[in-house]
């Protein structure tokens, strides 16, 4: 009997979660059972991960986006976890990924799955490594026990680095920043002091039969990513996606369904051919990439420099976007962190939906625009990516209520405000027309996929526990940094 979504599409069969993935983008479970059997899209989805709302990742349909979490050797706790979840799903995350490397990693884990509605995501050798004194003690075994014990507990898809291997690594002798990747780094000292192949690429058959047996979706790392510009596009990183492109058939083969990891930091003009060359080199399989940033010079604003890089991968083909926080290269991000990360992710990948030509996905902008040239501030708060965050900017300097009828605000104040003063003259005797609003853009009736369409973040929570107790205390995910 078929168990994987890859499978079972394959078989010609509609799943539930296809059928749910159709409701969400608009699309007929015919056209998602397709792309999934093409291995075009993927449908992360646990068989023991009971809170989830199943998605699709994959380039036909709403570009997604994913958010990192998790505590680190120094900080954070099953709460603060539970908090950045909570912050992740509401201001818009399709997906999480768990990367914790500090203490509690068993309990931590099970309590994000246990809840959340996204997909939940891990790097298994950030836990493998726990268990050992350094990179050089790492056992098969042990790889092979950690990524079993975490496919049981739920977990959805899995950073797996298989495609760095040893003849690659002295490919990467003349770079600036050397492996950047913690999952790279870690297999490359396991490489140079065993003198022998990378072990996840030595089982990855035997973790194909793991995967397809709970429907976990690996993500194939990328090891070699470039860690700066000058990095970028370069032997080591194209050889290694040559081994991920192997790799991506090997999966497949076994039923697993995949997706692909990218880079890194790439100038802007080198982003579209590294998309171009991933999609040819792994026959369409999903692009998951990490910004990428275009510049180096701006730590404390990479959420900047790689939502930059990312709408121009979206918009290239990339299918899913892991978000950069402004803490990138600096620390751990907090839940306002993980809120400023989403919103620039959110616009990276609805700017790239709207330049693919997604049907309906402008219909969002046209209904804001709308609401702004009527003054209509409670809609614009609406449809607003953040709400929270409109609101209060608004407010702040213009606090009372009568204001939110105000023909203005305070940028420009009566006088001066160009809406305001178009609008009276198109209601003067002369040649221009009145703008009536009969034509207002009805956002029900769009076609854009849900993913797309405010309030970002809408999914199905009825099978998320409303409180989880931690040690003694009872405790309920409140909305984070909301400016209320």
């Amino acid at each position: 009997m078929p168990e994987t979504q890859l499978e079972r599409a394959r078989s010609g069969e509609v799943t539930p979660a296809m059928e749910r993935v159709a409701e969400r983008e608009n699309r007929d479970p015919a056209f998602v059972r397709r792309e999934v059997a093409e291995g075009r899209a993927v449908i992360p989805n646990n068989h023991a991960h009971e809170s989830l709302d199943p998605m699709v990742i994959g380039r036909a349909f709403a570009t997604k986006v994913n958010a990192n979490i998790g505590n680190s050797e120094t900080t954070s706790d099953r709460s603060e976890e539970l908090e950045k979840l909570h912050a992740a799903v509401h201001y818009g995350a399709d997906t999480v990924m768990d990367l914790s490397t500090g203490d509690a990693l068993d309990e931590i884990r099970e309590t994000i799955i246990e809840h959340s509605p996204v997909p939940v995501g891990t790097v298994p050798i950030y836990e493998a490594i726990k268990h050992v004194d350094g990179p050089a003690d790492l056992t098969h075994e042990l790889l092979l026990n950690v990524i079993e014990k975490q496919a049981g507990q739920g977990v959805d898809y899995m950073t797996i680095h298989a495609g760095i291997l040893a003849e690659h690594l002295p490919l990467t002798d003349g770079r600036k920043t050397g492996i950047v990747s913690r999952g790279g780094s870690i297999l490359a000292e396991w490489m140079e002091e065993r003198g022998a192949q990378n072990p996840l690429y030595a089982e990855f058959e035997a973790i194909c039969e793991v995967f397809a047996e709970h429907d976990v979706t690996v993500s194939l790392g990328d090891g070699l990513r470039p860690g700066c510009l000058a990095d970028a596009s370069d032997e080591a990183q194209f050889a290694e996606l040559d081994a991920l492109g192997e790799l991506t058939r090997t999966a497949q083969e076994r039923g697993v369904q995949v997706m692909v990891e990218g880079p890194g930091h790439v100038p802007m003009d080198e982003i579209a051919e590294n998309v171009e060359r991933q999609q040819s080199v792994c026959d369409g399989a999903p692009f998951y990439v990490l910004g990428p940033l275009v510049t180096d010079v701006a730590p404390g604003y990479d959420h900047i420099t790689s939502a930059i890089g990312a709408t121009e991968a979206a918009r290239a083909g990339a299918a899913m976007l892991c978000y950069v926080t402004p803490k990138e290269h600096l620390g751990l991000p907090e839940a306002e962190d993980v809120r400023d990360g989403l919103a620039a992710y959110r616009i990276a990948a609805h700017a790239a939906d709207v330049a693919n030509d997604r049907p309906g996905a402008r219909d969002w902008d046209d209904a804001l625009s709308e609401a702004r040239y009527e003054f209509d501030w409670r809609r614009q708060f609406d449809l607003a990516l953040d709400p929270e965050r409109a609101r209060s900017y608004h407010d702040q300097t213009l606090p009372g209520d009568n204001y939110k009828e105000a023909r203005f605000c305070s940028m420009c104040g009566a006088e001066f405000c160009s809406m305001r003063i178009d609008q009276d003259a198109r209601d003067a005797d002369g040649e221009m027309t009145a703008i009536e609003g009969a034509e207002e853009t009805d956002l029900d009736a769009s076609a854009a996929a849900s993913a797309n369409l405010p309030p970002v973040g809408t999914h199905d929570t009825s099978r998320v526990p409303d409180r989880i107790e931690i040690e003694g205390v009872t405790f309920t995910p409140e909305a984070s940094g909301d400016d209320d």
